[in-house]
């Protein structure tokens, strides 16, 4: 019983105000320099790492996708093995712990999936030449993959390019308070 309270208490849950950049890294000192050290290794913005953490899991350390269910009620599965803040498929996860040297890396650790986030983004301006500050281009990316993005896979889901948009939105109001907020963290 005492290891489940102390495991418990390790769980890192989400912050207060997922709507404010700076009230998340006020409130999670840790987060902003996660974010810091993402922009000074891989170039990618905090409000573009954050407003795709906020999409992805709702900055839940946890978060798994839908189960799929057969004949309507009884689970079976999941509908892809994405998880953790970055909801990163096991074969991308795997490819950047070999790529990037982060072998002892978790996806439920935040530092570790910004990292992740960055890389991925990073080779996304690589391979398609997407600005790292295109948060709406980099999420449908990092949606479709690489592959997916120079085939525009995405022009056939009208409702993803929605949720680009509203991630770009979100990238732009985090930026925003961000620039308002950042030398005093």
């Amino acid at each position: 019983m005492a290891a489940l309270v102390l495991l418990a208490g390790c769980a890192t849950v989400p912050p207060d105000n997922p709507e404010n950049i700076c009230a998340i890294f006020r409130e999670k000192s840790g987060w902003h320099k996660a974010a810091v050290k993402t922009q000074n290794k891989w170039g990618v913005p905090p409000q573009v790492t954050l407003a795709v953490v906020y999409q992805e899991s709702s900055f839940r350390h946890d978060a798994l996708p839908p189960r799929r269910y057969i004949l309507g009620f009884i689970p079976w599965g999941r509908v892809s093995s994405a998880y953790g803040y970055a909801q990163a498929k096991d074969e991308t996860w795997a490819d950047y712990k070999r790529e990037a040297g982060g072998w002892f890396a978790s996806r439920d650790n935040f530092s570790d999936a910004l990292d992740f986030m960055g890389w991925y983004m990073n080779k996304a301006q690589r391979l398609n030449g997407t600005s790292k500050w295109d948060a709406y281009g980099q999420y449908l990316n990092y949606h479709e993959g690489w592959t997916g993005y120079r085939n525009r896979s995405y022009d056939r889901k009208p409702w993803l390019k929605r949720v680009a948009a509203k991630v770009q939105e979100r990238a732009e109001r985090f930026g925003a308070q961000y620039r308002s907020c950042q030398d005093r963290l």
